[in-house]
């Protein structure tokens, strides 16, 4: 029995990361119908946020809130994974509504763009950056309302992009002759967050010993999954989202302001894309290519648990989270000694990690031949379409 806890924890563990980087897919591609291929860079976002928390609360005058620097980056990992993910929605997404494809195709970009940027980023390519992002999104009040109104404003919102692009290239050029400013914050090398003391120690439970810091993860997602069925049920912006949801253009005649629904709603789930980012640093060292680890595998929970579903979010990636584990880690030979010796070459075969994805990723195939539309109906503007 101490075996089979100790495999539903581990299995439980995993779900549990894996349930809080799908949370915020949930919200974007299961509210709003959109592939944004780049979830997994804004979980990387959050991931080096925490390292950058980690390092400035290390020393300094602020070096006695170090041992709860995971508690305060929690908040700012969601805060800059949410400024990014309405950032691209306001300049990208918002042009592509129900065009999926040029809408995944934009948003691989972006993640490509996101991870070159964490190996590049330096104090003068970030100054910059923010100089041509303020400019581009101040531009409309910067300039006379009454020039919005005519038949050439789409080309003066480009020009002025293009002229904040510009000043932005600038500064980034002056501020980069200093050696100082132009040296990387990172590189490409993977970086380590180390965990604070309190979650290095572990808790034995009838005999199952379990880390402390997978239980803060497992205890993270679970206030997650409780905010955002709170937000999404009960307040008055979670109620407008779902309206917008059910009927954009009757939400739109009763005076629902959809464009900030869509804004929102993107902040929200890219936030919590961040919030997983911090979670992954306590599993181990993290580097640019974060996010294609995981974002696979999100969309796979989305889809099987059925597209706009928190419930199936939550079962799905528990599911795949335990099979997963008892799978890869060759569990299921402990659990079951007196397994047929074809079945225990086949189970043998299949214990690797890579190996074991692949057989949970053709389980979940060929249960969606049976059941396309996942464990629970699918709802979003991709329905209507």
């Amino acid at each position: 029995m101490t075996a089979l806890y100790d495999t539903l924890f581990n299995g439980l563990a995993i779900g549990s990361v894996l349930m809080l980087a799908a949370l915020g897919l949930a919200v974007v591609f299961g509210l709003m119908g959109v592939i944004n291929m780049a979830h997994g860079e804004l979980m990387m976002l959050g991931a080096y946020t925490t390292f950058v928390v980690q390092n400035l609360l290390k020393n300094g005058p602020l070096s006695g809130l170090f041992p709860i620097y995971l508690l305060i980056a929690i908040p700012i990992a969601f805060l800059v994974s949410g400024l990014a993910g309405l950032l691209l929605e306001k300049t990208v997404i918002r042009r592509l509504y129900g065009r999926p494809l040029e809408t995944l195709l934009a948003t691989w970009g972006v993640s490509l763009i996101l991870q070159q940027f964490v190996r590049s980023v330096s104090t003068a390519f970030f100054a910059g950056l923010l100089l041509a992002v303020l400019l581009g999104l101040l531009a409309p009040r910067l300039t006379p309302q009454i020039w919005w109104q005519k038949r050439w404003a789409p080309l003066l919102g480009v020009g002025g992009w293009v002229l904040a692009g510009a000043l932005g290239i600038g500064l980034a050029s002056a501020l980069g002759s200093v050696r100082a400013l132009d040296q990387p914050w990172f590189s490409a090398r993977n970086i380590d967050v180390t965990a604070p003391q309190w979650l290095r120690g572990s808790i034995d439970l009838a005999g199952v010993t379990m880390p402390t810091g997978r239980l803060f993860i497992i205890a993270l997602t679970a206030i997650a999954l409780v905010a955002v069925n709170w937000f999404l049920q009960k307040s008055v912006w979670g109620i407008r989202i779902r309206a917008v949801t059910q009927n954009r253009p009757m939400s739109s005649c009763l005076g629902i302001p959809t464009q900030k629904v869509d804004a929102l709603t993107f902040l929200v789930g890219s936030g919590l894309a961040g919030v997983a980012g911090v979670a992954v640093t306590l599993l181990g060292s993290v580097g640019p290519n974060l996010g294609g680890n995981y974002i696979v595998d999100c969309f796979m929970v989305v889809v099987l648990g059925g597209v706009g579903k928190l419930l199936g979010t939550v079962v799905a990636a528990l599911g795949i989270g335990i099979l997963s584990y008892v799978l890869g880690s060759g569990s299921l030979l402990l659990l079951w000694p007196t397994m047929p010796a074809g079945l225990n070459e086949t189970i043998t075969f299949f214990a690797t990690t890579s190996m074991a994805k692949v057989l949970v990723f053709v389980l979940i195939v060929v249960f969606l031949q049976f059941r396309p539309a996942g464990l629970f109906p699918q709802k979003g503007r991709m329905v209507e379409a």
